[in-house]
């Protein structure tokens, strides 16, 4: 209890500024102020959670200390301003109603997986909440899906809409509580309700519509689901034939499937986890872990068809957690494939309205609820490197959380690539990237973007002063940026390269804007300068991060048929066989790969110059590297001849000595790293009878052995001492880890990425910056 008012006291005023809502601050100050007998009271507003105290001095400091050290886990403090103000011998300590307010906005936290206490709760029978789907408490639970507006409070959320029980109002209202304050707060009496349906059946009741979903999945059918940010589609992992189901529905012939597994027990059945990969999977994000399968895992090939690798998440919600739970007498599966509900190419399916469109195509049954979702957001996916994460998609569990840039700057949206897209929109000292919204290829994605910068421009209550965009002149976004800049009047437009983007993207996330570094960005496609294709490039950033010098590229090839040759890696081969002046021999897997037509069409290509564009794309080498040792001659989504060559490559063993030439680029004093070197040594290796995973992996090296040559000469003609590595070909984690440790041992610091997704999913955040720079400084 507060003690009585003391006529010696000191009253200060707090304002403390960043996630401070929806994550149980108020709560923690309420218990913290108590605790020390102080008086006054806690509250939000628009911009941040204010607070007065009232007490001895020494005693307020001690709170002003524990304020910031001992605050709530899910809380990420920015900063926090104190002033004296009049004390007023009122006694107690109370939460205030929230203000609205003018001027910069609170940080919306991110949505976090099901906390350790609710989960107890959720499966003990003694409590009030057991098997709730929607248990929740300020530790957990969803937030930025669920928020409408700032500040953070009930009605401003999509559970305005479900009034609060009495047991549920006396938890909201007790300082004691856990869920003291906790905006999502309901039980079975109060909170959303669960229901099945299939075909014209509707099962209702919690248990009941879990248990005939668990029937349904047993039973080999395609189970729509209800998430927090979205809709998913499940179904059995082990049973080829459903799934071969759900890859003709959803246009998605290939690319992998996630699984979501019960437990980390059964998540070491599928794969091989270290200590670092096993905190990345259990951390609040939850995120898809990519993890190395285990031979005998129990799941069918075309989950993942031909790839070592398996993306498994743990449950991040209390649906799931019950419906891979026993309980309700249903055949109990431990791991189910968890994809989005979409057809390829289109945004995610998360309004219900939209559902009832779009779902009966891809689903035979479906479990849903009536909480209503506000802002899409996918599951995030990401590798571990180093130890650490190396984002792959930046979503669920990190959107909407800051970049913070260590610097005030104009507010500035970015509106990214065409693939992987994210939109960035800068606030004062905080960059805020949106969650993953996809590959712009058709008008339903260019509505969920909109959505997605819409979204972000309300939530913080600004307009953009400028606009920024990539140079690319066919990009949708491009477009859609300078009809949002001419729309708005007074906002500027920037357009950014592409490459240069990504370098100051990963400057930004270490908050590292105005040290010189070497970027080197590796990727698959970006405009030049030159209006070539761009990718296999060498940076040179200095103090003043607006502007750049091309120091160093591979050296370029011709393009044949542009969006062809990237569909068909063993056009992209011919090309550098072409190059590398090697004739085109049927002994070779990418010639036999193409029929007679087609290499004539290739060769006239080539010839003339009709049809071509020139490229010094590293992507684009790792394909035609793919064709030509036999890996991957076409493909069926992005970068997938890449990714099976790094595959291949990581499972090489010794071979014995052979007399193939050794694999390496040459690399010129004007820093052109030059692969004629590498495709004659391979070609020769091949028909020397050297092992296609000795040739892949004797590439990598090469690659990075390249990397290495190039940025010790750029180092030694500018000084510069750190080194960044960005560009989609950096998800690559054998490549990435090779040129680590080349870089290093030379005693070069090197950065990759951490927070943003070194692939065109974190490129927005690069465009804010320098587009912000550049309006900060006309």
């Amino acid at each position: 209890m507060t003690r009585a008012p003391v006529r010696t006291a000191t009253r200060r005023r707090f304002d403390v500024t960043g996630v401070v809502q929806g994550v149980g601050f108020r709560p923690f100050v309420h218990r913290l102020a108590v605790e020390l007998g102080l008086s006054g009271f806690v509250g939000n507003d628009a911009s941040a959670v204010f607070v007065e105290v009232e007490g001895r001095g020494t005693t307020v400091a001690e709170f002003a200390r524990r304020l910031v050290a001992d605050a709530p886990p899910l809380a990420l403090v920015t900063g926090v301003s104190a002033a004296a103000v009049p004390v007023t011998y009122e006694p107690g300590f109370r939460i205030v109603p929230s203000l609205n307010g003018d001027g910069a906005r609170t940080l919306v936290p991110a949505d976090v997986a099901t906390c350790a206490a609710c989960l107890a709760e959720l499966f003990d029978p003694e409590d009030r909440r057991y098997r709730h789907p929607f248990i929740t408490c300020t530790d957990c639970g969803p937030r930025f899906t669920i928020i409408r507006d700032l500040p953070y409070d009930r009605p401003a959320t999509t559970m305005a809409g479900f009034e609060l029980c009495a047991p549920c109002a006396r938890e909201y209202a007790d300082a004691g509580d856990r869920r003291f304050h906790a905006q999502p707060v309901a039980c079975h009496d109060c909170g959303p309700t669960l229901w099945f349906e299939h075909g014209p059946t509707r099962v209702e009741g919690s248990d009941t519509a879990i248990a005939a979903a668990q029937h349904a999945l047993a039973s080999g059918e395609i189970v729509a689901i209800k998430g927090i940010g979205g809709y998913h589609l499940a179904c059995r992992a082990d049973d080829a034939a459903a799934i071969e189901r759900l890859r003709a529905r959803k246009a998605r012939d290939q690319k992998p499937f996630a699984l979501l597994a019960r437990d980390v027990a059964a998540v070491r059945r599928l794969v091989k986890l270290d200590d670092a990969e096993l905190r990345v999977l259990t951390g609040p994000a939850r995120p898809i872990v990519l993890l190395e399968r285990r031979a005998d895992a129990p799941v069918a090939d075309n989950v993942a068809p031909g790839n070592p690798l398996l993306g498994v998440l743990l449950p991040y919600s209390p649906l799931h957690h019950l419906l891979l739970a026993p309980g309700t007498g249903a055949p109990v599966l431990d791991v189910l494939v968890l994809t989005s509900a979409n057809v390829s190419d289109e945004p995610l399916c998360f309004d219900d309205i939209d559902a009832a469109t779009r779902l009966p195509q891809l689903c035979d049954a479906l479990l849903t609820h009536d909480r209503p979702i506000h802002v899409a957001c996918d599951d995030s996916v990401v590798r571990v490197l180093d130890g650490a994460e190396l984002p792959i998609r930046r979503s669920r569990g990190y959107a909407p959380l800051p970049v913070p840039l260590g610097r005030s700057l104009p507010t500035t949206l970015a509106v990214g690539a065409e693939l992987k897209n994210t939109c960035c929109l800068i606030d004062g000292d905080n960059a805020f990237c949106s969650a993953h919204v996809g590959d712009m290829g058709n008008l339903e994605t260019l509505r969920a973007f909109d959505r997605a910068a819409e979204q972000l421009t309300t939530l913080h209550g600004v307009r953009p002063r400028v606009v920024a965009a990539d140079k690319h002149p066919a990009y949708l976004t491009r477009r859609w940026a300078e009809a949002r800049a001419g729309a708005a009047g007074e906002a500027r437009l920037e357009l950014v390269q592409h490459h240069h983007a990504h370098v100051v993207s990963l400057l930004a996330e270490h908050r590292a804007l105005g040290r010189p570094v070497i970027g080197v960005a590796f990727d698959g496609t970006g405009y030049g300068d030159d209006a070539a294709v761009w990718g296999g490039e060498v940076l040179v950033v200095g103090t003043d991060v607006r502007t750049y010098r091309r120091a160093g590229h591979l050296r370029p090839v011709r393009l044949p048929g542009g969006d062809a040759a990237v569909r068909n890696p063993c056009r992209m081969a011919l090309a550098y066989l072409c190059d590398a002046g090697l004739e085109w021999s049927e002994d070779l897997p990418p010639v036999a790969a193409c029929a007679p037509a087609e290499r004539r069409a290739v060769r006239s290509q080539l010839g003339s110059g009709t049809g071509t564009v020139s490229c010094t794309s590293i992507g684009r080498l790792f394909d035609a590297v793919s064709a030509l040792l036999g890996v991957r001659q076409r493909i069926g989504f992005e970068a997938q001849a890449a990714i099976e060559l790094e595959h291949v490559a990581a499972g090489a063993t010794a071979a014995p000595p052979c007399s193939a030439p050794p694999v390496r680029f040459a690399v010129d004093a004007d820093c052109v790293l030059d692969h004629r070197p590498v495709t004659r040594a391979l070609v020769a290796g091949l028909r020397a009878g050297v092992r296609v995973d000795v040739l892949a992996l004797a590439f990598h090296e090469a690659v990075a052995a390249a990397v290495t040559e190039a940025v010790v000469q750029v180092a030694t003609a500018t000084g510069i001492r750190t080194v960044g590595l960005t560009g989609g070909v950096f998800q690559n984690v054998l490549l990435a880890r090779q040129c680590l440790a080349g870089l290093r041992a030379i005693g070069l610091e090197v950065l990759v990425h951490r927070t943003v997704p070194p692939n065109d999913g974190g490129l927005a955040l690069g465009q804010a910056v320098i587009a912000a720079l550049a309006a900060e400084r006309e």
